[in-house]
């Protein structure tokens, strides 16, 4: 049976970025979207065990990687900090879900020891993200209004049961309040609780807004990429794939029959993991060519 082990980097501005690292095999990094941490891929890390090396690593801001939130931040720091594990790793393969597939492909078109990568529906939204919207979440988060928070950032990024576009705002936030409350009482369990996760989202979005109408600027990524996505996930992130599949030159696509934008996740998160670590694993590893566009 394998055991995980734990370790840390520094990033170029000092920062700690704490990993776990389970298998054995060439390196591959998974690297988080929001509303999760290293722990929301412990499925998946596992069914790849037997093929990688499997490093996850907490991005900065929370879980292993603790660090108060500096609205300064920018998208070269995340760049840097999967730099720094990189070359502690050797790692070649780099996989992101979400917000981490946007900094899995930037990091991608840089870092040279890179050689693969493959993204679970970055969130490029082809109008440009509301940015007033993110505005508005910062100050709640900043008010310590969490619940309320939580709501605007859904109400953003347009996840979740679309009946929730109709609900009251203050229904929502009533529900999520109780709901933090619960886990205050009760505890996560094993998972970060969302009084730890919804400040992170600043990172999120601050990585998100950066990159409004920057697919294009990917052109020049001559690395293989493999484009994965889920037929049950909103049409913006559908698009999002579809753009990114004609700027790419080398890229493939594969849309998952049942999955939505938490597919990658633990399947008490709502995720299916096994068919993700297996289109992994045959476009990392294996002779076995994905078809350039499809749908399993």
């Amino acid at each position: 049976m394998l055991n995980d082990s734990y370790g840390s980097v520094t990033s170029a501005d000092g920062t700690s970025i704490g990993y776990r690292m389970i298998g054995k095999g060439p390196g591959l990094i998974l690297v988080q979207g929001a509303m999760g941490t290293a722990t929301n891929y412990d499925e998946l890390a596992r069914s790849l065990a037997a093929s990688f090396t499997v490093y996850l690593p907490d991005r900065r801001g929370r879980g292993m990687s603790p660090l108060a939130y500096n609205p300064e931040h920018r998208i070269r720091r995340d760049i840097e900090d999967l730099a720094s594990l990189v070359d502690h790793s050797g790692a070649p393969y780099i996989f992101g879900l979400s917000s981490g597939a946007i900094i899995a492909l930037a990091a991608a078109a840089v870092l040279r020891p890179i050689e693969k990568a493959a993204v679970y529906e970055p969130p490029f939204v082809p109008e440009g993200i509301s940015h007033p919207a993110i505005k508005q979440f910062n100050e709640l988060v900043e008010q310590g209004r969490l619940a309320a928070a939580l709501v605007q950032a859904s109400r953003i990024v347009k996840l979740g049961p679309k009946i929730l576009a109709y609900v009251p705002q203050w229904i929502l936030r009533f529900g999520t309040q109780r709901l933090m409350y619960r886990e205050q009482r009760q505890g996560s369990g094993r998972y970060a609780p969302l009084s730890e996760l919804i400040p992170a989202m600043r990172y999120d979005f601050n990585v998100v807004g950066s990159m409004d109408g920057e697919a294009s600027s990917f052109a020049a990524l001559q690395k293989e990429v493999l484009l994965l996505g889920g037929d049950r996930s909103p049409d913006y992130l559908k698009s999002a794939l579809t753009t990114l599949e004609k700027v790419l030159p080398n890229a493939q696509r594969i849309e998952f029959e049942g999955l939505d934008h938490s597919g990658p996740w633990n399947m008490d998160r709502g995720g299916n993991p096994e068919p993700i670590a297996r289109a992994l694993i045959s476009f990392l590893v294996t002779d076995n060519p994905v078809a350039s566009s499809c749908t399993i």
